[in-house]
């Protein structure tokens, strides 16, 4: 997926629950973030799968470590 902002886009799905996911997105800037969520399809995908949410969504900010931009070190 190549969006303008974001690095990476991960779906993880939960080994022993495989009804349970995490989506990781690593974005290049602190600003990506809020840029995205102004987005029509970012808003169109935040109301279409809300009512699958087995909890509320919530948001656990990290920084990138490893591996920069390009995959790389």
């Amino acid at each position: 997926m190549q969006k303008p902002g974001i690095a990476r886009f991960d779906v993880i799905q939960q080994n022993d629950d495989q009804a349970r996911f995490i989506l990781i997105e690593v974005y290049r800037t602190k600003d990506d973030p809020k840029q995205h969520k102004e987005t029509a399809h970012y808003q169109t995908w935040r109301d279409t799968v809300a009512e699958m949410m087995a909890e509320p969504r919530s948001s656990v900010k990290y920084d990138d470590v490893f591996p920069d931009d390009e995959g790389g070190g």
